[in-house]
């Protein structure tokens, strides 16, 4: 509950269902019942979803699928398609939008909306997920899970709570005796490092996590620290953010072959530069920053950038930038196994754009 509004908000979390697995079983009735995983078999492959019976073998998203196929022989893979997972999230999105206008997607399968003051009032928040999955799995074939709480954190801890085809509440009164019991690798923003150093500090669960003061926090977390404390007793006063706006544009690839020599790197960068000026040019929003990436045959990886003063106006700029930024890393210490573009720092979108990039875009 936010100190601005005495009345708690009614947030619910949704998730689809093993999302990019579960569309290429509905539409390929053979695949049903298979453990599958969506990605490339290839040995410099990557798994990109699960379906849940690949699932019970261990396989998971952002696997090596030499590893998956060793979990799991009976793995079948298939290719991403992505411009079909792109149009099921917009008829998702559209089911969202006859109950709420604030929703804020945080990928192509999961959002969060306020129905505290909802488009269709159905008596409870609850009463409006349980609806929401129901028109979704009429209309799409496919099931979601729904978080129904107080707040964004724990409307999404609710959502995890009964996968598959779930729905879970996590009124006020539950809330911090939640949390309490959760380790906290399952606290949002809590990744591999951080758990480490928290374990290191002596805090293993949402109990060991409030038990810290906010002082002892913020020095060892920044300001993250804050967020922790306020988590670790149930609290979270963010909003959903309607439309949000893109804080970057990407694209990287995992080669086949470690490369070694500069020459390979223009093949790679091109198409590279190519797709992520597509997808800026239909933002509108200019940006100023082009980071590069670079993963080695070890797996250790770095990155480069270079912020321009002016917006980005030419595609031809991107590519310049990037060579530029790569080139002194050649030749590499060891091979390099992925090479990444990305634009970033982007403009307010509240102010026009220059008159120059409006041209170029044209």
């Amino acid at each position: 509950m936010s100190p601005e509004s005495p009345e708690p908000r009614r947030i619910i979390h949704i998730d689809m269902d093993a999302f990019y697995a579960s569309v290429e079983q509905r539409d390929n009735p053979a695949l049903r019942g298979l453990p599958l995983a969506v990605g490339s078999p290839r040995e410099r492959g990557v798994v990109a979803a699960a379906s849940y019976e690949a699932r019970k073998f261990g396989v998971h998203s952002a696997m090596a699928s030499v590893t998956a196929k060793r979990k799991c022989p009976e793995l079948v893979f298939v290719p991403p398609r992505f411009d079909v997972y792109r149009a099921v999230s917009r008829q998702i999105h559209a089911i969202f939008e006859r109950y709420t206008p604030l929703i804020q997607p945080l990928s192509l399968d999961e959002a969060h909306l306020d129905v505290t003051v909802p488009l269709i009032d159905l008596g409870s928040a609850t009463a409006i997920a349980r609806e929401i999955k129901l028109r979704i799995c009429e209309e799409t074939g496919l099931t979601a899970s729904a978080g129904v709480s107080y707040n964004k954190f724990l409307a999404k801890l609710a959502s995890d709570y009964r996968k598959p085809d779930g729905l879970f509440v996590i009124t006020p009164r539950m809330g911090p005796a939640f949390v309490e019991t959760l380790p906290v690798t399952r606290f949002h923003g809590v990744g591999p490092a951080t758990a480490a150093k928290m374990t290191a500090l002596g805090i293993a669960t949402g109990a060991g996590l409030r038990r810290q003061t906010r002082e002892f926090l913020t020095a060892h977390f920044g300001k993250a620290g804050d967020y922790y404390f306020a988590a670790a007793r149930g609290e979270d006063h963010r909003p959903v953010v309607a439309d949000r706006q893109r804080k970057s544009i990407g694209a990287e690839t995992t080669f086949a072959r470690d490369l070694v020599a500069w020459d390979e790197v223009e093949p790679v960068i091109l198409p590279l530069v190519a797709k992520i000026w597509t997808a800026y040019v239909k933002g509108e929003i200019p940006a100023r920053t082009v980071t590069v990436k670079v993963k080695y045959a070890d797996f250790q990886q770095i990155t480069r950038a270079r912020s321009c003063a002016d917006p980005i106006a030419r595609r031809e700029d991107v590519e310049d930038l990037s060579f530029g930024l790569l080139r002194p890393l050649f030749p590499p210490p060891r091979g390099v196994r992925l090479l990444g573009v990305t634009l970033s720092n982007f403009d307010d979108p509240a102010v026009p754009a220059p008159r120059q990039l409006a041209l170029s875009l044209e």
